[in-house]
């Protein structure tokens, strides 16, 4: 990979960090490429030739937010990484996109709403992490239930609880109550065994 010339890092970085306060200010779905262009103080061209739209632009700034909740699922500490039950493990996974949610919905809004969620390379890497621990748990149809447990995650429906006045700690709490039916389901499974 061609290593990325001073001058065009310099222009990401200035353009991400206007889309970010841009982004902050108003709803990102809102924000057009020739406000982004404006508040980083680059010309059009040069926004373009890196970025096709505004959701893009709001991607890339998601990107390593979300990169970094992945290296914890894959390799961090229980119960978030590897190493607990199903069940703590989807628990631990919805808290932390709930404080991913609240820290970056501006960003999530502009980047994976709608159709364009199921196209991310994050929500592919989601509904792996959930579907394997579908599948840990011995849950029969694992796929038809996997888009159900991220679908409270719809940033889109992160914000329409929080508009309806529910803190973070509630939509995480009934995150953790639904997360246990995991355990319901193994426990009701070894009564029948014996």
């Amino acid at each position: 990979m061609a290593k990325e010339r001073a001058d065009a890092a310099r222009n990401r970085a200035r353009v991400l960090a206007a889309a970010e306060d841009l982004f902050a200010a108003k709803d990102a779905r809102q924000v057009t490429m020739d406000e982004i262009a404006r508040a980083a103080g680059v010309g059009r061209a040069t926004l373009y030739r890196r970025y096709p739209d505004p959701s893009s632009v709001a991607a890339a700034l998601l990107d390593e937010h979300e990169r970094v909740l992945q290296e914890q699922l894959m390799g961090g500490p229980p119960p978030l990484g590897p190493g607990a039950p199903p069940a703590e493990r989807l628990a631990a996974f919805y808290t932390a996109m709930t404080g991913l949610l609240e820290r970056h919905l501006h960003l999530v809004l502009g980047a994976e709403t709608g159709d364009a969620r199921f196209r991310t390379g994050a929500y592919g890497f989601w509904r792996l992490h959930v579907l394997t621990l579908l599948r840990d748990a011995a849950v029969p149809g694992p796929e038809g239930l996997v888009e159900v447990l991220l679908a409270p995650l719809a940033p889109e429906i992160y914000q329409e609880q929080r508009r309806r006045g529910l803190s973070p700690h509630q939509i995480t709490a009934s995150l953790t109550w639904l997360s246990r039916l995991l355990d319901i389901r193994k426990a009701n499974d070894r009564g029948h065994c014996q």
